[in-house]
C-alpha cells in the first residue's frame, strides 16, 4: 500500500478499484500506521468506494437499457 505512484482513482476499472479498496480496508484493520498515513488511506478508500459505486451504477443503467430495448412493445 505504500506505493508512492498510484493510479488515479478515476482511471481504475471496477475490478482494480475493488481490489485496491480491499487492500486499504485490510491495512486499516491491521493498524500500526501513523495518523497521517491512516487518514490518507481512508481518503483513498472513500474515493475507491465512490468509483466502484459509479461503475456499478453505470453497469446497472446499461443493463436496464438493454432490457428495456428488448421488451416487446404492448399495443394497449
Amino acid at each position: 500500500m505504500s506505493t508512492p505512484q498510484r493510479t488515479p482513482v478515476e482511471k481504475l476499472d471496477y475490478e482494480k478499484a475493488r481490489d485496491e479498496l480491499a487492500e486499504v480496508v485490510r491495512a486499516l484493520e491491521v493498524g500500526g500506521l501513523g495518523l497521517d498515513e491512516s487518514v490518507a488511506l481512508w481518503e483513498r478508500g472513500e474515493s475507491l468506494a465512490r468509483r466502484c459505486e459509479q461503475q456499478l451504477a453505470g453497469a446497472r443503467e446499461r443493463v436496464e437499457q438493454v432490457l428495456a430495448e428488448s421488451e416487446p412493445e404492448s399495443d394497449s
